[in-house]
C-alpha cells in the first residue's frame, strides 16, 4: 500500500493544535517577508510577538522557511482554512495583525498593499473597514499603490534602467553618426576615383581627335558634333549624380530627424507578472500560472459583483500581459 505524501505545510496542520492559528501564522509570516530592510531573526521575534496567545504548538521556523519559498499552494490552502473556520470577530484580528506586522516601520511596502487587499478580500473586510482599520492603526490613511505597469514607478524605483537605457541610446547614435560619415567618405573617394578616370579617358579621347584632325580634316565638323553630343550626355548624366546625391543626403536628415522609439512594452508586461527584464520564457510562464492561480475569477464567484469585477479586471491584465510576452518575448 502506498503512503500518501503532504507538503510541508500539510505536515504542520495535521500536527497543529488549532489548524486555523498555524493558517494564520503562514499568512502574517507571508506578510513579514515582504517587510523591506528587515533582518530573519526580527521577523521572528515580531511573528511570536504578535502570535504570542496562539495554540498552534509548533516552532515557528519551519512557517517561516514555507513563507520564505512563495509556496502559493501552501498560501492558498491557508488561506482556505482561515476563511473556512475564522468568525468576523477573529477576521478583524487577523486583519489587525497583519496590517501591525505590514507596517511597524510607518512603511508599507508595494507587496504588503496587495496582500492586505487579498486578505480583507478573503476575510470579508470591506475596503472601507480595511481603511478605516489601517488609519486607527497607523495613523494614515490607507493610499492606492502604486502601479509597477507605468513607466513613472520604475523612473521612481529603478532610475538606473533608465540611464543606462539613455546612454545605450547615445552610444547606438553616436554608432549611427560614424557609420554615415565612413559611408560618406567612401563615397567621396570612389566618386574622386571615378572623376580621375573620366579626366583621363577625356584626355586619351582629345588625343585621339587632333590625330584624327590631323589625319582627315574633312571630318571636323561631323567629329565636332559628335563631340558635343557626347558633352551634353555626359552633363546631363552629372546632374542626374547630383540630383541622387541631394536626394540621399535629404533623406539621411530625415532619418536622424526621426523620433526616437516609443517606450519599452516588454518591461511593463514583465513587472504586471512580478518580473524584472532578463527573466526567461519559463519565468513568464510560471509567474503566469502563479498569478492566474491567485487572482483567477473563479475564485471569488461567492463575493459581491464589485469584487468579482475587480478580480475579472486583475485576471484580465495579467493574461494580456502573458499573452503579449509569449508573442513577442
Amino acid at each position: 500500500m502506498s503512503i500518501a505524501r503532504f507538503s510541508p505545510f500539510e505536515l504542520l496542520l495535521l500536527k497543529s493544535r488549532s489548524q486555523v492559528d498555524t493558517a494564520t501564522l503562514l499568512l502574517l509570516g507571508w506578510v513579514l517577508v515582504h517587510r523591506q530592510h528587515v533582518s530573519e531573526g526580527q521577523r521572528r521575534r515580531r511573528l511570536a510577538q504578535v502570535t504570542a496567545q496562539f495554540r498552534h504548538g509548533h516552532e515557528l521556523g519551519p512557517v517561516m522557511s514555507i513563507a520564505h519559498s512563495q509556496d502559493l499552494h501552501a498560501i492558498q490552502l491557508a488561506a482556505e482554512v482561515v476563511r473556512k473556520e475564522c468568525s468576523k470577530e477573529r477576521s478583524l484580528s487577523v486583519m489587525h495583525q497583519a496590517i501591525t506586522v505590514a507596517t511597524d516601520d510607518g512603511d508599507i511596502s508595494l507587496a504588503n498593499h496587495y496582500i492586505l487587499r487579498f486578505l480583507a478580500d478573503l476575510l470579508n473586510v470591506t475596503p472601507t473597514t480595511l481603511g478605516t482599520l489601517f488609519q486607527e492603526l497607523t495613523g494614515k490613511p490607507l493610499r492606492p499603490p502604486e502601479d509597477p505597469s507605468r513607466d513613472a514607478y520604475w523612473q521612481t524605483h529603478d532610475p538606473a534602467y533608465y540611464a543606462h537605457k539613455a546612454q545605450e541610446e547615445a552610444d547606438a547614435a553616436q554608432r549611427e553618426k560614424a557609420s554615415q560619415e565612413k559611408a560618406e567618405q567612401q563615397q567621396r573617394s570612389k566618386t574622386d576615383k571615378q572623376q580621375e578616370k573620366k579626366q583621363k579617358q577625356q584626355e586619351k579621347k582629345q588625343q585621339k581627335e587632333e590625330a584624327r584632325r590631323a589625319k582627315a580634316r574633312a571630318e571636323q565638323s561631323s567629329a565636332d558634333q559628335a563631340r558635343a553630343e557626347q558633352a551634353r550626355q555626359e552633363q546631363a548624366r552629372q546632374e542626374r549624380q547630383r540630383q541622387e546625391q541631394a536626394r540621399q543626403e535629404e533623406a539621411r536628415r530625415r532619418q536622424q530627424r526621426s523620433s526616437p522609439p516609443p517606450p519599452d512594452r516588454t518591461t511593463r508586461a514583465l513587472a504586471v507578472l512580478g518580473l524584472t527584464p532578463g527573466a526567461s520564457k519559463t519565468d513568464v510562464r510560471r509567474a503566469y500560472r502563479r498569478m492566474a492561480q491567485l487572482h483567477h475569477p473563479d475564485r471569488f464567484y461567492s463575493e459581491s459583483e464589485h469584487q468579482v469585477a475587480l478580480a475579472s479586471a486583475r485576471f484580465q491584465r495579467i493574461k494580456n500581459a502573458y499573452d503579449y510576452l509569449m508573442q513577442t518575448y
